[in-house]
């Protein structure tokens, strides 16, 4: 019998007490004598949100098929239990387990988005472990980052021992050889440090020393130790087929965000949309072969008892087979209780035919991403969709029996003007229109719906918008209120419906997203003041972060509505994400001509990821 790390009075206080107690279906468990390395995987959100990360499940599938190595999970405690903990003395603990993180070897933490970084620090403070990576001993876990927020990592570099850059798949076996080598040997953490940065795809902060210009920008970025490297290159699978997948995912006992078996098609995309970090730092697009994931189907299916399986990928219809795959899903799976989820498709006739046939109709609504209300706009963007396109798409669909539809706009983007905000109201009311044009009366299910939704433009690394500057808040809640006024004059209102993100919440996304060493301070001391949960909108507090900028004289505008000199050092500009400075520059040019760049398959503009040697640039090579 498994020995809790909380009393059963605490569990029957807290909400979802099954967040806290492991024991799940396909949970790992081995004997803590029998390894000599354990590793805390933790998501810095609640166990609902970390449960359903993909990445996370295949590095705890691929760690524990090693014998020497136990991985185990760790979530952020929800507020009520994070209250009693403290109160209490309770160190956080891994599910499997339940014993305190502290007692691992390594504290491996997944950085997914910006908003959960006060989060990083909630699991470091209820831990036990210091802060700031100088001030750690022999006896503490050793912290790395990864995921698409460590490509840029300063803003967290002093909380963090070292970063992994890239795919977890290539190196980690590496490091764990390399952490036996040097602690059975007699080396301390100092050694381990200096052995690990010579590993490719190894950022470790406290061997890099940055310098600043009058004007706040960076003078040098520059390495302080023998050996380690000027540029630090992402870890790529080249062919992912010979990666490793989920043979047996957990099945969680309480309901998830993702609550289904996932099987990931491809990685990366051939798209080029300027505003979208994935589709650059995730280059160049590689698939995985029919045959892989029949395989990886079966197996999930089986080993889980799920009754949904979820295509993933940047772009579902860009994969080569996906007809093929479809087919064989369909063909084997769909006459036995299971449903088949296709996000990320672009609506045309073919993805409507697939989804008829695994959905139901009556209960779904089709979404469509425009991100710009105007043909020009969409093609500053680079996003690859014209109007055409879109009432095409959505003519088929209320053909097909659909009458609700979600549109997903941005506003604030470069170039932006009075009529790109208004044509977002423009574009809703065409596809309205598009229903009552396609659909006779007598077969109209009801009125139609259409949605639409604006989230606010934050510029982010390694894109052409990098160089961009961001709206105030003022400047953003006055778009979204020239929509609103749009929206209202429209004739077919009262099928239309829209709403818009949080301003505020944006702005330290922005800063965040972009920011330097000099933000870890804002973010310490907004965490000490009660930040915490900040993707939570009913936890987010705005004037925590003011007051924490305020107090380190620190400027938000500094980072968010400044545009970026050509010439400007970046604080991610030691990182090679395979996409090149010079290509981002091009593009950003070109979005500021309105000019469009044709996808990877259609031709190669020149991106650097060429250099890995796989994926799509190879794909017509004999």
């Amino acid at each position: 019998m498994r020995k809790l790390a909380l009393s059963d009075e605490i569990l029957l206080s807290v909400q979802q007490p099954a967040r806290y107690i492991g024991g799940e279906v396909n949970m790992c468990v081995k004997d803590p004598e029998s390894v000599a390395i354990r590793f805390a995987m933790c998501f810095p959100d609640v166990y609902e949100i970390g449960m359903s990360h993909l990445g996370m499940q295949i590095l705890y599938d691929m760690f524990n098929r090693r014998e020497d190595v136990w991985c185990e999970r760790v979530f952020s405690p929800w507020t009520d239990l994070d209250k009693i903990m403290r109160e209490r003395r309770v160190p956080l603990f891994a599910l499997e387990s339940q014993d305190p993180v502290k007692e691992f070897d390594f504290l491996g933490i997944t950085i997914q988005y910006e908003m959960c970084y006060t989060n990083i620090l909630q699991i470091l403070d209820l831990s036990g472990i210091p802060f700031h990576a100088d001030e750690r001993g022999d006896n503490d876990p050793i912290v790395i980052g990864g995921g698409p927020c460590a490509y840029n990592p300063e803003p967290l570099a002093p909380f963090f021992d070292l970063f992994y850059i890239g795919e977890g798949e290539t190196r980690y076996d590496a490091i764990f050889d390399l952490y036996k080598n040097i602690r059975s040997s007699g080396g301390n953490r100092g050694d381990f440090l200096k052995a690990v940065a010579k590993i490719p795809g190894i950022y470790v902060p406290a061997f890099y020393d940055v310098a600043y210009q009058e004007d706040g920008t960076i003078a040098s970025f520059a390495p302080n130790e023998d050996g380690v490297p000027d540029r630090i290159t992402k870890e790529l699978v080249v062919d992912p087929d010979d990666a490793p997948y989920i043979e047996n995912p957990i099945v969680p006992f309480i309901k998830v965000t993702q609550d289904r078996v996932v099987l990931e098609i491809q990685r990366g995309c051939i798209r080029g949309c300027r505003f979208c970090q994935a589709g650059n730092i995730y280059r160049p697009l590689r698939e995985h072969s029919l045959e892989y994931l029949k395989k990886y189907a079966y197996q999930m299916l089986k080993s889980t008892g799920h009754e949904e399986i979820s295509l993933s990928s940047l772009s579902s219809s860009d994969y080569s087979r996906l007809k093929e795959l479809v087919a064989f899903l369909i063909e084997e799976f769909h006459g036995k209780g299971v449903n088949i989820s296709l996000p990320s498709l672009r609506i045309d006739a073919f993805s409507l035919d697939v989804m008829s046939k695994v959905q139901d109709v009556k209960k779904s609504s089709l979404t469509f991403a425009p991100e710009a209300g105007t043909q020009r706009l969409r093609d500053v963007i680079n996003k690859g969709l014209t109007e055409e396109a879109i009432l095409n798409g959505a003519a088929e669909a209320f053909r097909g029996g659909w009458n609700r539809v979600k549109l997903y706009f941005m506003l604030g983007l470069p170039t932006e003007t009075k009529e790109d905000m208004e044509g977002i109201a423009l574009l809703a009311e065409k596809v309205a229109e598009t229903f009552y044009d396609e659909v006779p009366k007598e077969k109209r299910n009801g009125k139609v719906q259409v949605t639409a939704s604006s989230s606010f433009f934050v510029p982010k690394p390694f894109t052409p918008f990098q160089w961009a500057r961001m709206c105030t808040q003022e400047e953003f809640l006055q778009r979204a209120y020239t929509v609103k006024d749009k929206f209202k004059e429209m004739k077919n209102r009262k099928s239309l419906k829209y709403s818009y993100h949080d301003a505020d919440v944006t702005i330290l996304e922005g800063v965040l997203a972009r920011g330097d060493r000099k933000i870890a301070a804002v973010l310490e001391e907004a965490y000490r003041k009660g930040a915490l949960y900040d993707s939570w909108t009913e936890h987010f507090k705005n004037e925590i972060w003011m007051q924490a900028f305020e107090a380190c004289q620190v400027s938000v505008d500094f980072y968010t509505t400044r545009e970026r000199k050509p010439d400007e050092i970046f604080p991610w500009d030691f990182i090679d994400a395979g996409v090149t400075k010079e290509f981002l520059k091009r593009e950003w040019q070109n979005a500021i001509r309105e000019s469009v760049t044709p996808n990877c398959r259609q031709r190669c503009s020149g991106c650097g990821a060429r250099d890995f040697g796989g994926g799509v640039c190879f794909e017509n090579q004999d």
